[in-house]
């Protein structure tokens, strides 16, 4: 035998034997251990909804998720019920967990429970160690109580969460080194997911286990170390809402910098302007994403070239760390001055600009030039920091954001600003609007959130999901959920069902159907708009396009497989999971991607099409044809943001008609009049849904294109 062929025998065996041992790798335990929002207390179904049950069917095989949550808990050893007298917790420690998911604190709101919150972090630490003693290596991470929306003081309480529970929680965090995730802000503006006030609903369970799929699927990078250099002095430590914050002198100048319990891959961090720990919700949200957070003191400087140095000298301290060379900037107020001041001198050095309420130009605030008063001690102070020393250096003065508006366009970077549009301090239509329309004239990339009848504060959102997932997105950190397969936890009769049925129900009504009929023709897939095609399916209320159906399909073999608020996916999940290629169908229609538009941009709502289809390819027969029509042309208006993103969605999956057995459709010029506007005969006034005249067209287009007619 020559060596080459031994080699390769030898790495072939190899292989093998790793396959197989990759094969018997015992799966990752994850013990979710919790009260009655982690048991699933009134949560529809929740056999399958109750978040431990979501995260098991995000997560695969490769890891065995198991609810140990009882009802009524608390954290507290002298509480009412205290948690660590139940079986289940004697079960959790039995499992032997490699992460454990700690939602505890909610029942120790109580007026009964009160009275012992002194023994919060004592008796929290002792249960954090007692997963420790059975594995010293687990992962352990702990869920900030969600907010209570109740009126009975003597009871769950939010005064006491909001400003006992969640600072302890923290404080337990920092002093025990583990991880913490913030339920809070999640559901702090979204009541209508916590039904009776206290449990979130299966949709509310959704968000939980979407955020526990994140942290789980975190990669770890390694730490960085930041403070060997001989320019650092008088370091000291703090807590930062459960993190390690370290407060020290670079080169004489006032810096902090808060680590992460563990460090993403990439290494991202953000260099924050001014007013530290102000609004610190978006902060917190990336420290739990693996994110530093840094401060460089130019207090006082209003982004002057003394300050932008101050900066590069930082910025190289921190990049020769081994943080990453693209930096996130946070300016807040006059904290857009060194942030955009800065970033037109680097870009090549910015990931992503967020600016709340920020200070643009300097004639508005401190001036006080135009709609709002200004600070005359301000302005003093900035023009003696620029040499402004007569009016005419005031009018030719140039050194602000709002005169670099070009040159910033460049930069390439995405931006966005969040203000509120009655702010009279940093008036809106003097500083972001003007800036947003110059930097979109230039080419630029800017989003703005308006927060109609707010102020200059208060500042950011108590949700700071859409800051973080715009972070998460220019730093190539977002997990796109519209690609991974996932059940819904839909259960709304109000959805066209029937009272009691789920989606659980309606997916097993279309798997038994494909599974009885054989050879059928067509098998429409999608989300409402498919659903309300109608067929034999038994739980299904709704069907507008019933008529047509009985027109174009009359003399067809259909199964409808669309499941009202369904999105990429759902689909993914039903294709993987169920048995529709039983059914064999000759034709499938796919129409899907509109209820993603609200929680994904389009490129993820196109890659989550692109991996619908290619599930499609690989559970179908080769001779199934698929008619490709994404979403639907959706928007009753041209030119918005709306159809922008339905334009873009299209722009990138239309190339998956060049595939073999792939036909893609728009559909907007058959639904739009000569303007644009989407036809009032076939929509409804949501602009999404169809009437029963706009399925009479969309059925005439399928049944001209299939082919079957011919």
């Amino acid at each position: 035998m020559g060596k080459n062929k031994l080699v390769l025998l030898v790495l072939g065996l190899f292989l093998m034997v790793e396959s197989s041992w990759a094969t018997l790798q015992e799966p990752v335990r994850i013990a979710c251990v919790g009260n009655s929002i982690t048991y699933g207390y009134k949560v529809a179904n929740r056999e399958r909804n109750s978040y431990p049950a979501q995260l098991q069917a995000l997560l695969g095989t490769s890891y065995e998720v198991r609810n140990f949550g009882v009802s009524g808990r608390t954290l507290l050893q002298k509480g009412d019920l205290p948690y660590i007298e139940t079986d289940a917790y004697a079960n959790a420690l039995e499992f032997n967990p490699d992460i454990v998911f700690i939602k505890l604190g909610t029942n120790d709101s109580k007026l009964q429970n009160r009275e012992h919150l002194a023994d919060f972090e004592n008796d929290y630490t002792q249960l954090i160690h007692s997963f420790k003693e059975v594995n010293k290596d687990a992962r352990i991470v702990l869920l900030l109580p969600v907010p209570a929306f109740t009126a009975d003081i003597t009871g769950i309480w939010n005064e006491v969460i909001k400003n006992k529970i969640v600072p302890l929680t923290q404080a337990v965090a920092y002093g025990t080194a583990s991880e913490v995730i913030d339920l809070y802000q999640l559901f702090i503006d979204q009541p209508n997911l916590l039904p009776d006030t206290v449990h979130p609903s299966s949709l509310g369970a959704t968000v939980i286990a979407n955020r526990l799929y994140e942290t789980v699927m975190l990669q770890k990078s390694q730490a960085i170390e930041l403070f060997n250099s001989d320019q650092i002095k008088n370091r000291e430590t703090q807590n930062f809402y459960g993190y390690r914050q370290t407060n020290f002198e670079y080169k004489g100048i006032p810096s902090k910098v808060v680590q992460p319990k563990r460090t993403a891959v990439g290494k991202p961090w953000v260099l924050r302007a001014r007013f530290w720990g102000h609004e610190p919700q978006t902060d917190i949200a990336l420290l739990e994403r693996g994110f530093h957070i840094a401060y460089c003191d130019v207090a006082d400087l209003y982004g002057s070239s003394k300050a932008l140095e101050r900066w590069d000298d930082f910025y190289r301290f921190m990049t020769q760390a081994g943080l990453s060379k693209k930096v996130v900037l946070e300016g807040m107020s006059r904290g857009g001055l060194i942030s955009y001041n800065w970033a037109e001198k680097n870009p090549k050095k910015i990931a992503c600009v967020y600016a709340d309420a920020p200070v643009l130009d300097v004639k508005s605030w401190p001036g006080g030039f135009g709609k709002g008063k200004g600070s005359s001690a301000d302005w003093e102070a900035l023009k003696k920091v620029y040499g402004l020393k007569t009016e005419k250096n005031v009018t030719d003065f140039i050194a602000d954001p709002i005169h670099k508006v070009k040159s910033i366009a460049k930069g390439g970077y995405p931006m966005l600003h969040v203000c509120g549009a009655a702010d009279e301090v940093v008036p809106f239509d003097e500083n972001t609007k003007v800036f947003a329309e110059g930097i979109k004239a230039h080419g630029g990339a800017i989003e703005v959130i308006y927060k109609e009848g707010i102020g200059h504060h208060p500042h950011s959102l108590e949700n700071a999901t859409p800051m973080v997932d715009f972070i998460l997105r220019a730093t190539n950190q977002k997990v796109n959920f519209a690609t991974i397969p996932a059940p819904s936890a839909e259960y709304r009769s109000a959805a066209g069902w029937t009272v009691g049925k789920d989606w659980w129900a309606q997916s097993q009504d279309i798997d038994s159907l494909c599974k009885v009929n054989k050879e059928i023709d067509v098998l429409l897939i999608g989300n409402s708009i498919t659903q309300g095609w109608g067929g034999t399916r038994p739980n299904v209320t709704y069907a507008p396009g019933k008529e047509a159906a009985t027109v174009y399909l009359k003399d067809l073999n259909w199964i409808g497989a669309g499941i009202s608020g369904d999105r990429t996916q759902h689909i993914l999940y039903r294709i993987k999971k169920g048995n529709y290629e039983a059914a064999n169908p000759k034709v499938i229609v796919l129409a899907i991607g509109v209820n993603n538009f609200g929680s994904n941009t389009a490129s993820e709502i196109a890659d989550g099409i692109k991996e619908v289809v290619q599930a499609i390819e690989e559970k179908f027969s080769p001779t199934t044809r698929i008619m490709l029509f994404g979403p639907l042309p959706t928007g009753i208006e041209p030119n918005t943001p709306r159809r922008e993103k339905y334009d873009h969605i299209h722009a990138q999956i239309k190339k998956l008609g060049k595939q073999r057995n792939i036909a893609y459709y728009n559909l907007l010029d058959t639904f739009s009049d000569d303007k644009g506007f989407l036809k009032t005969a076939y929509y409804s006034n949501d602009g999404i849904h169809l009437l029963p005249e706009g399925y009479k067209v969309w059925g005439e287009f399928i049944y001209d294109n299939s082919f079957l007619n011919h």
